[in-house]
């Protein structure tokens, strides 16, 4: 163990001397400090490693099962992906006379999702829940892949010709993505 001397000045009325020993970590560890460095690695590395972790959250909302992945290690790139990919098919075709054709904008497409997150997560907290807020949010976000993925198939749907059956056929999509939706998210909350 090293040890340092401590001295401590205390307005002139004396010196107070003394030895504080600094314990150091066993194993030339260095506890708290992660086990690699990112500061010089590659963008290329980082945006993979990132994209890799946001892929496995994907899998676990897909395939859910009683795992704290997604608690432990939360982020908040996935629930971005989704939010903006959401918008950007929810967003009005270009090809409309009418400007203002009933289509969602991004902007609200995108605040009707982050506010309803919140939303949920302060009704969690209040209620005693023993999360934070930003694993909340990220557990939320991440449980709008099967939601997503309904509303690519029902845009798909829509480039047919539109008929009652091909109406049921969506609507039947729409509540399969939100009751799969809700489902992972009971199980990463833990019921």
């Amino acid at each position: 163990m090293d040890s340092a001397k401590l001295e401590m000045f205390d307005g002139g009325e004396g010196t107070v001397h003394g030895e504080m020993n600094i314990p150091q970590p066993p194993n030339n560890s260095q506890i708290g400090l992660p086990d690699f460095n990112t500061l010089n690695e590659p963008i290329k590395d980082t945006i993979l490693r990132d994209l890799k972790a946001v892929g496995v959250k994907f899998a676990h909302v897909l395939f859910p099962k009683e795992k704290k992945t997604l608690l432990k290690e939360w982020d908040l790139w996935g629930p971005l992906l989704l939010c903006t990919f959401m918008a950007m098919f929810l967003q009005g075709s270009a090809t409309t006379t009418n400007p203002h054709d009933g289509g969602p904008e991004f902007s609200q497409v995108f605040v009707i999702v982050w506010i309803g997150s919140v939303v949920v997560t302060l009704n969690s907290k209040l209620l005693g829940g023993n999360i934070s807020f930003f694993q909340s949010v990220c557990v939320l976000g991440y449980c709008l892949l099967p939601t997503a993925i309904a509303l690519m198939t029902c845009r798909i749907i829509l480039l047919t010709r539109q008929s009652t059956l091909l109406f049921f056929l969506r609507l039947v999509v729409s509540m399969i993505g939100f009751m799969w939706a809700t489902y992972a998210s009971m199980i990463f909350f833990g019921r």
